[in-house]
């Protein structure tokens, strides 16, 4: 593959009128306040529990190897230096110069694309961890650099390297997509989450309060953080203080703690609810991905049902409308008002949904799946497990249409098929054909 997915490319800046920012969000109860200072409380300890002394910030408890990462990476020198300065360098008139971090991910990979097609500097950083194949993580650091994207190989809580990236680069923008994703997988491992979601979180901003110029922040927290809230379409002004999984708390935990640097320090920071994001280079993680594989495997996959025999339904959002939503947030992201670490005037503070306002039954995604693979699914109908899932997602997307004119344009059908048709050409499968 030469370029992303067959996909169309993204458009350029938008050149709208810059409302006014999204008011905070406050906590309205004391059982609230508890809830988060508890889990916070929480939080401090697994990070002291799961980062021992003989752990580096470049090397997760070696007791987990479904955590291990690179460990031997290095960085500096005359050449390095160049390669990063080259990679981030600005090429357009009024274009950013923009750290991704987690750019070798589904969505940071295709980010840094649509970055660097309209102009703008990019440098990618991510540690390449094994949650899911590494090997697919690395094509897609191929095809950046193919573009001419540079992703250093490093982790976001290794301090002294995102010291030494913006001593050598003015960022203007963060973009900050670096994240323990998975709802189950927290049951598993719940230190990961902690590790990246929160300390790699903290780690970020505590550079950025400190960088001349402070840069713009746009962050990937999640629809997750909805938790159990049955009101739908989920609006950003519903509360999220019933996270259902831990995934979800760390990212709840993620906004609290963007509100606090924002307040204190003047960052200007954009979270993003991203809901189901599927298409090319994707998660293998990912339903749709893992049926499509054991479709094509004749393995049964399977298909959950909520209580009482109910649907279990997704905002299934395709790639190509989060990437525009990512560079619409950028581009409306006001600066940060603090430097070097003082605060100097009140700075933006916005969370926006990011889906297709469309929910889709999953038995819905696997027929369609059958029609394009040409295969019939075997399918395990069961319970939804409590394992942190929740049988609904829905979006409700009129902040971020004001804000920005977000408007998602591709429907599953549609999506599915450009999936399928870079599976097969990816995985090299011939049995089946894309209609």
């Amino acid at each position: 593959m030469s370029h992303l997915d067959h996909t169309p490319s993204t458009p350029g800046k938008f050149k709208i009128d810059k409302s006014p920012y999204y008011s905070r969000t406050r906590w309205h109860s004391s059982v609230a306040k508890l809830t988060l200072w508890s889990f916070l409380f929480v939080a401090i300890i697994f990070l002291f529990f799961y980062r021992s002394p003989s752990s580096s910030s470049n090397n997760p408890p070696s007791s987990d190897p479904s955590r291990r990462y690179l460990a031997s990476a290095t960085w500096g020198g005359a050449a390095w230096e160049k390669r990063v300065r080259t990679s981030a360098r600005i090429r357009s008139r009024n274009g950013f110069s923009v750290l991704v971090t987690g750019a070798a991910g589904f969505v940071g990979t295709h980010v840094s694309s649509a970055l660097k097609r309209r102009g703008d500097g990019v440098l990618g950083i991510d540690n390449f961890n094994d949650y899911y194949d590494p090997t697919l993580k690395r094509a897609r650091q191929a095809l950046l650099e193919r573009s001419g994207v540079l992703i250093v190989e490093g982790d976001i809580n290794d301090v002294a390297l995102l010291k030494k990236l913006f001593d050598m680069v003015p960022f203007t923008h963060v973009m900050h997509l670096a994240a323990q994703a998975g709802v189950r997988y927290a049951m598993q491992n719940p230190g990961s989450y902690v590790h990246s979601n929160i300390a790699g979180f903290v780690s970020l901003l505590e550079v950025c309060k400190d960088a001349n110029p402070q840069p713009a922040i746009v962050w990937a927290s999640s629809s997750s953080v909805y938790g159990l809230n049955t009101k739908v379409p989920f609006s950003e002004k519903d509360r999220t203080d019933q996270p259902a999984s831990l995934y979800a708390a760390t990212k709840k935990a993620g906004e609290e703690i963007a509100h606090t640097y924002n307040h204190i320090y003047g960052l200007s920071l954009t979270g993003l609810r991203f809901f189901t994001v599927y298409g090319p280079w994707g998660r293998p993680d990912m339903a749709y991905f893992f049926f499509t594989k054991d479709i094509l495997k004749g393995k049964s996959i399977p298909i959950f049902e909520a209580a009482n025999h109910g649907t279990v339904a997704r905002d299934f959002t395709y790639i190509d409308d989060i990437v525009k939503g990512c560079l619409g947030s950028l581009d409306t992201a006001q600066k940060s008002t603090g430097s070097g670490g003082k605060k100097k005037g009140p700075a933006q503070l916005r969370v926006f949904n990011l889906g297709n306002t469309s929910p889709v039954p999953v038995t819905d995604l696997v027929s369609i799946l059958e029609r394009l693979l040409k295969v019939k699914a075997k399918r395990n109908v069961m319970k939804l497990p409590r394992n942190g899932d929740v049988p609904y997602t829905h979006a409700n997307i009129s902040y971020a249409q004001k804000e920005f004119r977000y408007k998602p344009t591709t429907d599953l059908q549609t999506g599915l098929k450009k999936f399928v048709r870079w599976y097969l050409s990816y995985y090299g499968d011939k049995k089946a054909a894309v209609r």
